[in-house]
């Protein structure tokens, strides 16, 4: 994704890169020919094309906390550039690193980054304050524990591998941390999260990717007054779903991960003519009608798309190995660099191209006959539980995507299978699963044209 515009003064300079595919965003701060990267997505290239850009050296990397998410570059930038890696001590981290707790700082040319411990999204979670020349509050590097309309999850280190941390205690850390730390900063500092719309690190993040204190304060549904009990309620209510890989990266980031270049050319691919290995899922990330139009056996068909990289890790467990295929060596190369970003590359048993020759298909869906008779069909509403609120089909059997793979057993095969989800994507994934999982049984995507069942469910 290139870089969006930067914000700009005499002395420094603030460069956002966002990733739409996993909402996350990094920052480049500038002053003279020194650069510190904060939260760096896991291929390093925009942050040294960054430095060259300005003729600048990046002198050092912070890590706000181990991130759930994504899989960062802090370690290869560090070895690349030999920056210093500064976390908090309470990260654990098994790489060189300086801690970076209250009260630390570090100079970079006229301005200076301060460390403040905001724990709540997580135990060791740190923001960054920015300091001008004068000694204002510039910016505020907020990490995951405060985002434009909202405040980062408590719930994702429940985990023994993300800590065993239990969700009630960081609530009311991170109650704390806003009241205390965050909320006091002068109006004007601007706010720089590391998330934007669509994480899963919060869960009602708006669409804008930066702000203000005093607009957070105004507008912030988590800032408002309220009593820590409250607070706590009111956080941890709808929070959405927690994707399998989450837990394997927050393990991963603590170690640091190897080279995203290096890792990438460690992926075999085999030709599509070879024998692959039973047993071995398949992921198939062909558009829906080519994988309709004909398949391997046993294929999930789990699209590129703009989310693919959180769905591939909701669907397939950190430990599991798969084959990926695609249409083209260009798409191919593409889902590799996605499957990259979450950690998952080691798992990628070979990515190679889809064999011609596939012979199973899917059947397509008869709108009409749906229209009249949904009774027909064993229904399957593969969003999440807080999307299917608002049911489409009164009847349908709610089995969330990430939870499908488990629970497939749970439908009942005395008539066709009808997979829906929100807008079409999730249900071609959902549709090759239930198939895999009920040999024998008709199973049907509605596809896009659940979009109309859904007008007609709201009226």
């Amino acid at each position: 994704m290139p870089p969006l515009p930067s914000s700009t003064a005499s002395a420094v300079q603030i460069q956002q890169f966002y990733d739409k595919g996993l909402a996350h965003a990094s920052y480049a701060v500038r002053c003279g020919r020194q650069v510190v990267v904060i939260d760096p997505g896991r291929d390093p290239q925009p942050y040294y094309d960054f430095a060259d850009e300005h003729e600048a050296d990046i002198i050092a990397v912070i890590e706000t906390h181990p991130h759930a998410d994504f899989v960062s570059s802090h370690l290869e930038i560090a070895q690349e550039t030999e920056a210093t890696i500064y976390c908090s001590r309470l990260m654990g981290a098994k790489y060189p690193h300086r801690n970076f707790d209250d009260g630390d700082r570090i100079v970079l040319g006229s301005v200076e980054l301060h460390a403040i411990n905001t724990p709540g999204h997580s135990p060791d979670s740190i923001s960054i304050l920015l300091l001008d020349e004068l000694a204002q509050s510039r910016a505020i590097f907020t990490g995951d524990t405060l985002f434009v309309g909202d405040v980062g999850r408590p719930d994702l280190r429940e985990e023994e591998a993300a800590g065993g941390h239990n969700r009630v205690e960081l609530a009311a850390q991170l109650y704390k941390s806003t009241r205390n730390k965050l909320m006091t900063l002068p109006g004007s500092t601007k706010v720089y999260p590391a998330h934007g719309p669509g994480s899963l690190c919060g869960k009602t993040t708006s669409p804008d990717l930066d702000s203000t204190i005093a607009k957070e304060l105004k507008t912030n549904y988590a800032l408002q007054p309220m009593s820590q009990a409250e607070f706590i309620k009111v956080l941890l209510e709808d929070q959405p779903f927690v994707p399998k890989y989450f837990g394997h990266d927050v393990a991963l980031n603590r170690l640091g991960a190897p080279s995203f270049e290096d890792s990438i050319r460690a992926v075999p691919h085999p030709g599509s003519a070879a024998a692959l290995e039973s047993g071995v899922l398949l992921i198939d990330t062909r558009p829906a009608a080519k994988f309709r139009a004909g398949h391997l056996p046993g294929a999930i068909n789990l699209q590129d798309g703009g989310k693919f990289e959180t769905w591939l890790g909701s669907v397939v467990g950190p430990k599991e190995p798969f084959y990926l295929l695609a249409d083209s060596k260009i798409a191919l190369d593409t889902v590799v660099r996605k499957t990259a970003k979450i950690g998952y590359e080691g798992n990628i048993k070979g990515a190679l191209l889809a064999p011609a020759a596939a012979t199973a298909t899917s059947p397509a869906v008869d709108v009409a006959r749906v229209r009249e008779h949904p009774e027909g069909y064993t229904i399957v509403d593969i969003r999440n539980r807080t999307e299917a609120q608002v049911p489409v089909f009164e009847t349908a059997l709610l089995i969330p995507l990430p939870e499908l793979r488990e629970r497939a057993h749970e439908i009942p095969t005395d008539k066709p299978v009808l997979v829906h989800c929100a807008g079409g994507y999730r249900s071609a994934a959902g549709a090759s699963i239930v198939q895999n999982a009920l040999p024998g049984v008709e199973v049907l995507d509605l596809g896009e044209a659940v979009l109309e069942f859904q007008k007609q469910a709201v009226h």
